[in-house]
């Protein structure tokens, strides 16, 4: 169950404090361009808060590491081999800082995978298991449309190539 589905939080929508609820929610998503922007929209109110600003660059990572996740999990399962420079873009991040965050989120156990410095590439063969929100289960629901498909379509090429295996 994620924080932002309690009814308890929900209760901060329609307040003076409801973009509190958008931030957890940006961060919750590693949606880090709307986290940032909200940050500064209300840098007044989050500077009042001796936890927050003890914690900014810990919390700096974290959404880092959740926008890395959602890099990976926005992409295919035969498609998890990732430019260093793309998850640079997303991230706002250095190419060293790149493989920093790789680094930290491969030593934690978050993912699994190769870094080919090389190649500038990542392979990430695994990711830790996240709650899941509305988007992200459609997102799934069409990848297994997908799926049916293109088992559907193999069937027919399988029975077309051997007609009289499948009459038998």
């Amino acid at each position: 169950m994620s924080i932002l589905s309690l009814p308890q939080l929900r209760s901060l929508l329609g307040t003076k404090v409801e973009w509190l609820y958008y931030i957890l929610q940006a961060f919750n998503t590693g949606d880090l361009v709307r986290y940032q922007e909200l940050c500064r929209v209300h840098k007044d109110a989050l500077n009042s808060q001796p936890a927050l600003v003890a914690n900014e660059r810990k919390l700096s990572e974290k959404i880092n590491i959740l926008c890395l996740m959602e890099i990976i999990f926005d992409r295919p399962a035969e498609d998890r081999t990732i430019p260093l420079s793309v998850i640079a873009e997303r991230t706002r991040l250095s190419i060293e800082d790149v493989e920093y965050l790789l680094m930290k989120s491969l030593s934690v156990h978050l993912i699994e995978g190769i870094i080919d410095q090389v190649k500038g590439t990542v392979h990430v063969s695994w990711v830790q298991p996240r709650v899941l929100g509305v988007p992200q289960i459609k997102s799934l629901r069409d990848r297994l449309d997908n799926w049916v498909g293109k088992v559907h379509a193999a069937l027919l090429s399988v029975e077309a190539e051997t007609p009289d295996l499948v009459a038998s």
